[in-house]
């Protein structure tokens, strides 16, 4: 990420609160050699500034839209450098939205096959529960009923 020297000094509590992370989420994306090394006090506490309150609100809103870990790193990686790859970014943007776009179809199929299983369901009315009828029956009948 671009570079500012922003010395707020603030505590890992005060940094939480103002990005929306929780505490041991930090210390994890610490460990993960996500966040930058923070200054420490002469008592060893952590110390943070601008740059760390930039980097993890970043990270939060990338994985508040749906991107790995891996991923993020990756976007960290190009945003790191000197001149931002806003081409590569976009690039991984546009593959994460094809995954998003293939996921809201599979949930779908899955609604449609869950309606068509509950539409069916008459209780008292049947001598047998369609719902594991459904359930109990091989895969293509399951992909018959996701398709109607």
């Amino acid at each position: 990420m671009r570079k500012k020297n922003d010395r707020l000094g603030l505590q890992i509590g005060d940094l939480a609160q103002q990005t929306s992370v929780n505490i041991e989420t930090i210390r994890y994306y610490e460990r993960r050699h996500l966040m930058p090394e923070p200054a420490r006090t002469p008592g060893r506490r952590r110390v943070y500034d601008g740059t760390h309150v930039r980097r993890l609100t970043f990270i939060r809103r990338s994985r508040e839209l749906g991107f790995s870990l891996a991923d993020v790193r990756l976007l960290l990686e190009l945003a790191d450098k000197e001149r931002i790859d806003c081409c590569a970014m976009k690039d991984m943007t546009t593959r994460h939205l094809a995954d998003i776009r293939g996921k809201i179809a599979s949930l779908r199929r899955l609604e449609r096959a869950l309606k068509t299983m509950s539409d069916a369901c008459n209780p008292g009315d049947q001598v047998s529960c369609p719902i594991f009828d459904a359930l109990s029956a091989g895969a293509d009948t399951l992909e018959r009923i996701a398709l109607t």
